[in-house]
């Protein structure tokens, strides 16, 4: 009897085996040696589609990148909606691969779905009236907030020991050991919370932005 085939290696299964072992085991169990014993090939095979592993990453973080949704951006709906629209979604892609965000944080590159997304971000904003360099200014910072945002729980980072807060050290963290308990809630409305108060600070820029000038 024959053997079952083996798929054959391509670029996409190689980023979606790289992918699942950088969010399992993080960036540093990442090796070609590796990925190819994961893969079941032999290692100098995964050089027909990545020179370097550090390809292979940026491969990976632009598959995380074509995850956001950037149909905002195209349907007519004003720039706020789309800038909220689109931060969470782009919050949501990076909570499912938060070990990947220190290789998209520096930047997109040449990667080209970290490149459409800023080319749609940023032309939304300049095509709503923001001038270019405010509309740079948009990007970064929203790109600081969601980015950071998803490198860690704040929640996640009590523990759930009430022994660990003592009131004589702690006076104010008496029900901090609650939090780990409620990590979704807590997160996920101080992202919101804060970034309703990034585009209610935006709104203000933009009204002195277009306001008519005195006669």
């Amino acid at each position: 009897m024959a053997r079952p085939r083996k798929p054959l290696l391509s670029r996409d299964r190689i980023v979606d085996a790289a992918r699942a072992l950088v969010d399992a085991e993080g960036l540093t169990a990442l090796s070609t040696r590796r990925l190819a014993a994961e893969l079941g090939v032999s290692g100098p095979s995964l050089y027909n589609h990545f020179r370097t592993k550090d390809q292979i990453l940026e491969a990976v973080a632009d598959s995380v990148s074509a995850q956001v949704d950037l149909s905002m951006f195209e349907d007519g709906r004003g720039w706020r909606s789309a800038l909220h629209d689109w931060a969470v979604s782009y919050r949501a892609a990076l909570t499912l691969h938060p070990n990947i965000v220190p290789v998209l944080a520096r930047g997109p590159g040449r990667r080209p779905a970290g490149l459409r997304l800023a080319d749609a971000m940023f032309g939304a904003m300049v095509d709503a009236g923001w001038p270019p360099a405010q509309a740079t200014s948009v990007g970064a910072l929203m790109r600081y907030f969601i980015m950071g945002s998803a490198l860690g729980s704040f929640a996640g980072g009590f523990v759930d020991d009430e022994t660990a807060y003592d009131p004589a050290d702690y006076p104010h963290l008496g029900q901090a050991h609650l939090l780990a308990e409620h990590q979704h809630v807590v997160d996920e409305r101080a992202f919101e919370a804060g970034l309703r108060a990034l585009l209610d600070g935006l709104e203000l820029q933009y009204a002195g932005l277009t306001a008519a000038p005195a006669g």
